[in-house]
């Protein structure tokens, strides 16, 4: 794949790379800092009780909302971009989804359940998911309002509205979107919304980006018609 040809910086020593190298480290340690902070100011958003009944349609037969927590009290959903009509699911949300194996186990371990959800049939799911190779749990929502409530799924009456994605604050060029969100299960099986984010709030969920932004290139993605035109599912690069 072309790529293009950045400009070499200056040549330096290693005592004066060093010197520069402990500058940014300031900045860093307070970026991580400013982090830790923000991610605490998501834990105590305020919760919104899920009144409605959503029935998923997955691999072991039905499923409420509430029977996806696994035993667990806490879940995280990723909103998967694949729509009844679709042939395969979208290749950006291939690659959030290569990681979700690994992160699966771990999460477990700290009482969290991660699911995926898409409105497409549970036949096309599980035919993607066997292309792909992956093994977690993944449901489909379709016929039910789940995706529609969440807003990763659009009409052409939303579409025509304008402004149906991330909150308000942006329009999405597709009928399905990507997303997450969190819930929490009390004792009495009352389930609770606790955070969802979209668009770039989802970003670092995109591993390989993590490793890019490293690289003298990073995401070398200004030439591109749009910024993600590069991803291919990974069976396809």
């Amino acid at each position: 794949m072309t790529t293009t040809t950045i400009k070499q910086p200056r040549i330096v020593s290693e005592t004066e790379w060093l010197e520069e190298r402990k500058q940014l480290l300031v900045k860093e340690k307070e970026f991580t800092r400013l982090g830790d902070q923000l991610s605490a100011q998501k834990r105590k958003l305020p919760w919104v009780k899920v009144e409605k009944k959503y029935v998923f349609d997955g691999p072991q037969g039905k499923e409420t909302l509430a029977d996806l927590f696994a035993g667990r009290t806490q879940l995280i959903v990723y909103h998967f971009m694949f729509g009844p009509d679709w042939e395969e699911g979208c290749p950006v949300c291939s690659m959030v989804a290569d990681s979700f194996d690994g992160n699966a186990v771990h999460l477990a371990q700290r009482d969290v359940t991660l699911v995926v959800v898409s409105r497409a049939r549970l036949a096309q799911i599980e035919a993607f998911k066997k292309r792909m190779g992956w093994k977690f749990k993944w449901v489909s929502s379709y016929g039910t309002d789940f995706n529609h409530d969440y807003r990763v799924s659009f009409t052409k009456d939303d579409a025509a509205e304008g402004n149906n994605y991330n909150f308000g604050t942006s329009s999405f060029p597709k009928d399905e979107a990507p997303g997450l969100t969190v819930f929490y299960k009390d004792e009495s099986r009352n389930v609770f919304r606790t955070y969802s984010c979209f668009a770039r709030g989802g970003e670092f969920l995109l591993g390989p980006y993590s490793y890019l932004d490293l690289v003298p290139k990073g995401r070398d993605e200004a030439g591109l018609p749009f910024t993600v035109a590069w991803i291919r599912h990974h069976d396809r690069y």
